[in-house]
C-alpha cells in the first residue's frame, strides 16, 4: 500500500502537496486527515498546521496479491507464482509453489475458506458497483474438481433418464452447483434444481 503524510497550512494544501509526490489524481486517493490544523490567535499564537495522510486506492488485483501472500508468509508456504486475471464476472486467482497442500485442505475445504476471507477483504468499503467475485485456486485443484463434477454430472444425468427416477446430489457450495447446472443445461432428458439453505444446498437432477 503506497501512502504518504504531508503538513501543510490548510487541509487541500497538505493534499495537494501529498498528490503531486504520489503522482496520482484527487479520485484516486483516500485521505485522511490527522490534523486539521489552526490559524491561532490573531493567525501568529497557537497557529498549528494540517496534517493528512493521503493512501493510493488499491486495484483489487493489488489487494489480492497483497492478502494472499500475507496469508501464505505466515502460513510458510512459499508461492513461486500467482496468476490474477478477469474471467467475465469473476476475478481468478491460481496459486503455484511449494508446500501448497496446506492452502487446499480435505477437499478443498481450506482453499473455500481462504478464498471466502480473500473476497471481504477485496471488497471492504467497496460499493455494489465496485464489488468483484473472486475464485481462488490452487495448483489447478479446482481446474481438476471442475472437469470430475463435469463428469459426475454427465454420468448421473443418464442415470435418471435409465431409471427416470431423480438424483440428489451431496450439498455443495455455489460455484460447485454452477457448474452441476451448466453442465446439464441443456441436457435432451434431463434438467436441475438447487434446493435446501446454505450450506446444505444440494442439487437435484430429475427428468425434463
Amino acid at each position: 500500500m503506497k501512502w504518504v503524510e504531508k503538513v501543510a497550512k490548510t487541509v487541500d494544501e497538505a493534499v495537494e502537496l501529498a498528490l503531486k509526490e504520489l503522482g496520482v489524481s484527487r479520485e484516486k486517493v483516500i485521505v485522511e486527515v490527522i490534523d486539521e490544523g489552526s490559524k491561532g490567535l490573531l493567525g501568529i499564537i497557537g497557529a498549528r498546521p494540517a496534517k493528512v495522510k493521503v493512501i493510493v486506492k488499491q486495484t483489487p488485483e493489488e489487494k489480492i496479491q497483497e492478502f494472499l501472500s500475507n496469508v501464505c508468509s505466515k502460513m510458510n508456504v512459499k508461492i513461486e507464482k500467482m496468476d490474477i486475471f478477469k474471467d467475465g464476472e469473476f476475478i481468478k486467482v491460481n496459486l503455484f509453489g511449494k508446500n501448497t497442500y496446506q492452502l487446499i485442505g480435505k477437499d478443498g475445504e481450506v482453499l473455500d475458506a481462504l478464498q471466502f476471507l480473500t473476497g471481504i477483504v477485496v471488497n471492504r468499503g467497496a460499493s455494489e458497483e465496485e464489488s468483484v467475485r473472486i475464485i481462488l485456486d490452487c495448483q489447478n485443484f479446482r481446474k481438476r474438481k471442475e472437469e470430475r463434477l463435469r463428469r459426475l454430472a454427465l454420468s448421473l444425468a443418464d442415470k435418471v433418464a435409465r431409471s427416470k427416477k431423480s438424483i440428489k446430489l451431496r450439498p455443495m457450495t455455489p460455484y460447485e452447483r454452477r457448474i452441476i447446472h451448466t453442465t446439464l443445461q441443456n441436457h435432451r432428458f434431463v434438467t436441475t434444481y438447487s434446493e435446501g439453505e446454505e450450506p446444505y444446498r444440494k442439487v437435484v437432477i430429475t427428468l425434463k
